[in-house]
């Protein structure tokens, strides 16, 4: 039994009543049973849209579009949103605007028609279609990009209570993008979406709280924040519950907590999460010890181009750690992770070319290399730069570009650089001193972002 009222409801309807027709429409589609009655439904809505009625054409195209009852079908979904948008259904005009922006309704994407129909739906108060007029002017589709325009959008559907604009509206004011940077006033929109349930504004709430940005620092909110968004199944806040637990901010260290809130984002495709339980893995904390399984997720977010995992598997093949050694292989995973500016292995890179180890031997590559590193200020790779310099390894003897690189590496307190500019300023750019053995890197501890 649907309601009370169906007998009377189904007679009307049968008589040719549209506003019955329509409300059996409803009714059948909103019913939770065994039964699925979305089909009936459909038919209910069908018979009231074609004689005009524009909350069952609405109705209709919703159905369609979810594929609910019948089969998907953007295209016809379009055509009944259009014919109740051009009756001035708001909802029938938001939502033919959405669908002509995504270029679903069979055609390709009509994003200057869109914006007339979000437009005419947002000056008639539709949150939905103000909303996303915002993000029209945000990614300059269909209008010019235009930031102040966008927030003007973001804050109209966010005083009108849409979680999402009140969410992005708080980013302008973070970012400063439209609006001048003002933290308080994002932290305030962050905290109105977050407690209408949506998780990017959980999620950046806490990073407020984290960070002490538009409220005072406090670790033990952030966490709060960070766990509603993860339980409701977002990565990022996932994993960076597992950062939090491995590192213990704001809570008690918990290695078993950490792999459990990696391996969920992880499942969800994170890198971070990926390469974060990889290492929990491949050190067996909060896990037994899985070298397979360790390389298996490294393996994972380095083909979605994370370089910490791509770093990673070059320095268990250059170990012979979890795999058999191979140094050619410890050089490709290097080189991929050297190329995006991972310090660290552009510091490994230079020493493996440096060295001929799994290469032939290159002084002007491992000098270009060892630059890269020694320029985002790695102190090791500052150290053998300076030293190929003095030397004129790969490069004509620069004893005063060698002074410079030694001077930054001593002014980081590094002992070599200090004995050798030291010693350079005594002989007078004199003969230098034997060149320092490569330095060993190891993997370390995945950080918060």
């Amino acid at each position: 039994m649907i309601k009370e009222v169906r007998p009377d409801l189904v007679r009307q309807a049968n008589a040719g009543s549209v506003e019955a027709q329509y409300n059996l429409g409803v009714l059948l589609s909103q019913e939770h049973s065994e039964h699925d009655h979305a089909a009936q439904a459909v038919e209910w809505y069908r018979q009231a849209a074609e004689r005009g009625y524009a909350m069952a054409q609405y109705s209709l195209g919703v159905m369609i579009s979810e594929g609910r009852g019948v089969p998907r079908d953007d295209e016809a979904a379009a055509a009944w949103f259009r014919k109740a948008a051009e009756q001035g259904h708001v909802m029938a005009q938001c939502s033919l605007g959405v669908l002509l922006v995504s270029g679903r309704a069979g055609t390709a994407a009509d994003r200057s028609r869109a914006v007339e129909w979000l437009f005419r739906a947002a000056m008639q108060g539709c949150a939905e279609a103000q909303y996303n007029l915002g993000l029209m002017h945000t990614e300059g589709l269909g209008v010019a990009r235009n930031d102040a325009k966008a927030a003007d959008w973001y804050r109209k559907a966010a005083e009108n209570g849409y979680a999402k604009a009140q969410c992005n509206l708080g980013m302008a004011y973070a970012e400063g993008r439209g609006v001048p940077v003002d933290p308080a006033k994002a932290a305030q929109w962050f905290y109105k979406a977050a407690e209408q349930g949506c998780a990017d504004a959980q999620f950046n709430f806490g990073l407020m709280y984290c960070f002490g940005q538009g409220v005072p620092k406090d670790e033990h909110k952030a966490v709060k924040w960070f766990r509603l968004a993860a339980e409701q199944g977002d990565a990022t806040a996932q994993c960076k519950l597992g950062v939090i637990y491995a590192h213990g901010r704001g809570v008690e260290r918990d290695d078993a907590e950490a792999a459990r809130w990696y391996r969920l984002a992880a499942a969800q495709g994170d890198a971070m999460a990926q390469c974060s339980l990889g290492v929990m893995c491949a050190e067996g904390l909060g896990v037994e010890k899985n070298a397979a399984e360790a390389l298996e997720w490294y393996r994972r977010a380095a083909e979605q181009g994370y370089a910490m995992a791509q770093y990673a598997i070059g320095l268990h093949f250059a170990e012979g750690n979890l795999v058999p050694r191979d140094e050619a292989q410890a050089f490709d995973w290097f080189r991929r992770a050297a190329e995006q500016g991972y310090v660290k292995a552009q510091y490994n890179l230079a020493v493996m070319v440096a060295e001929g180890i799994g290469v032939k031997r290159n002084d002007a590559q491992a000098l270009a290399w060892y630059r890269r590193a020694a320029e985002q200020g790695y102190v090791k790779a500052q150290v053998n730069l300076a030293v190929m310099l003095d030397e004129g390894q790969g490069v004509p003897r620069d004893a005063s570009e060698a002074r410079r690189w030694y001077q930054r590496a001593a002014e980081q307190g590094n002992v070599q650089a200090q004995a050798r500019l030291a010693r350079l300023e005594a002989a007078g750019n004199g003969p230098a001193a034997p060149r320092p053995a490569p330095l060993r890197i190891r993997l370390v501890r995945p950080v918060a972002r």
